[in-house]
């Protein structure tokens, strides 16, 4: 059950704070979600300096040096943030019957905790 998805945006909940150089307060859009590591990775969120080495690629050669990239941050470490209130907040489910193409079927919607408003 995936309760925040690719595209959604999030809230870092734990870590350093960001005066003390850590990401805790900070939002950001997820960029991909690992289900099977339990970790999301989020834009501008847990950036990390990654040594690259120079050489050929499919695209064109490729040019050396220290270059920052986001790295994976567990999933209970982020938030997803209600739209109304611009805050993070828990997410639940409800569901819905919706008839397609003659057939009914039960769709999970998620909603806020705090706000009971569909996200």
């Amino acid at each position: 059950m995936a309760k925040i998805k690719k595209g959604d945006l999030v809230q870092v909940i734990t870590g350093a704070k960001a005066e003390r150089g850590g990401d805790r307060g900070k939002q950001g859009k997820v960029l991909q979600v690992l289900p099977k590591e339990n970790r999301v990775l989020v834009e501008g969120i847990n950036r990390v300096k990654k040594h690259v080495r120079a050489g050929q690629t499919a695209a064109g050669s490729t040019e050396g040096g220290i270059i920052e990239v986001e790295a994976p941050i567990h999933v209970s470490n982020v938030a997803l943030v209600d739209p109304e209130t611009k805050k993070p907040t828990r997410v639940g489910y409800r569901l819905e019957t919706v008839t397609r193409d003659g057939k009914q079927k039960t769709v999970r919607i998620r909603v806020s905790k705090a706000t009971g408003k569909d996200l």
